[in-house]
């Protein structure tokens, strides 16, 4: 029933928001922060069962530790992300949004090179 309660929430701040733009434009961007920092927190609860099904996981299978936490830095990066560049698109700044999207997308693209190195030398050692 949560996404009932995140999207009931996110209805009434886009609402909010229309009516305040005629008058108070100002106000908008202010009530856009505000619902996504709430829709933020409501959502702490779902990353807390993410990192520990990611932790029985882990202790399952014999996996090298650092992939899983890089698996963890790359959602985060990208959640984080796409949160900030989302207020900034609608406080009217889409090419600090675009910047905040590419950076992101940078991070994770270097956060992966050594998983993507691992990944080859496995390859390599089949064929080998």
């Amino acid at each position: 029933m949560d996404i009932i309660r995140v999207s009931m929430l996110g209805m009434c701040g886009v609402i909010m928001g229309f009516f305040l733009k005629g008058t108070r434009a100002e106000y908008t961007a202010f009530i856009t922060m505000g619902i996504g920092i709430m829709i933020l927190g409501l959502a702490v609860g779902k990353l807390e069962y993410l990192f520990q099904t990611l932790g029985n996981l882990q202790k399952s299978i014999s996996v090298n530790q650092e992939y899983f936490y890089t698996l963890i830095k790359m959602v985060g990066i990208t959640y984080i992300g796409q949160f900030s560049a989302g207020i900034c698109k609608d406080a009217g700044h889409q090419a600090t949004a675009a910047q905040i999207e590419l950076f992101c997308k940078l991070s994770v693209m270097v956060l992966s090179i050594p998983i993507l190195l691992a990944l080859l030398e496995t390859i390599q050692e089949f064929l080998a």
